[in-house]
């Protein structure tokens, strides 16, 4: 007996060995791989003619540059209830980097939300109706909603490059979301910024999650 609890125990160790060189091969290639932007592939970049916070940024660039902060700040991926709505800027999951890249623009998306919701209960199923301040602007089923009505919506096709550009906002299934970077890989497919808990929050991930889970929306702020 003490000789098949032995192995099973060296059998888990050697397990957790590759899982844990997996992840460090995975981060490493991620990390030093080669990055490309939408001019390698002679692609326009879009900007947005509004600049809502008169910082002299464009919505769009400031969009993808408060999704980038956030993986800088690289906040640690906890789902939880706040009183307030706003989790602590080291804690959070997908929705928080989306609010906070808005933020980063000038706009409230909480309040946007919250509005939203307190006029049009019925638009929204997921609050099922009893809108909640706290949480409900941290729901991907609400954001869809939401954005479906301020932004425009574009195609799902991640091989349509040309179509994806920083800041758009990308909804995988009905409960993940991200923003697309400014990096692009060898296809042309850009980088995703999001919170998964993953170690680099802004990484090559699109086609995979898009495999994983698939892309059910894609959004880009409305520009007028």
């Amino acid at each position: 007996m003490k000789k098949v609890m032995k192995r099973i125990v060296l059998i888990i160790m050697i397990l957790i060995i590759l899982m844990l060189i997996g992840i460090i091969g995975y981060f490493l290639i991620q990390k030093y791989k080669t990055v490309y932007t939408a001019e390698d592939f002679d692609i326009e970049r879009i900007y947005s003619k509004k600049d809502y916070n008169q910082n002299g940024v464009d919505d769009y660039t400031d969009i993808l540059l408060g999704a980038r902060q956030d993986a800088i700040n690289h906040p640690t991926y906890k789902s939880a209830y706040y009183s307030g709505g706003y989790p602590p800027e080291n804690e959070g999951v997908c929705t928080d980097v989306v609010w906070r890249a808005f933020k980063n623009a000038g706009y409230d998306l909480k309040n946007m939300i919250d509005e939203d919701i307190k006029n049009y209960t019925k638009d929204y199923p997921a609050v099922n109706g009893k809108p909640d301040p706290n949480i409900d602007f941290r729901r991907v089923r609400n954001l869809k909603v939401y954005f479906k009505k301020i932004c425009d919506t574009l195609t799902n096709d991640i091989k349509e490059i040309s179509e994806w550009q920083p800041g758009d906002i990308v909804i995988f299934g009905s409960s993940h979301v991200g923003i697309i970077s400014d990096k692009r890989n060898k296809q042309g497919i850009p980088y995703l910024i999001h919170n998964a808990a993953q170690p680099l929050r802004e990484e090559d991930a699109l086609e995979l999650w898009d495999n994983q889970t698939s892309i059910t929306a894609h959004y880009r702020l409305r520009d007028e």
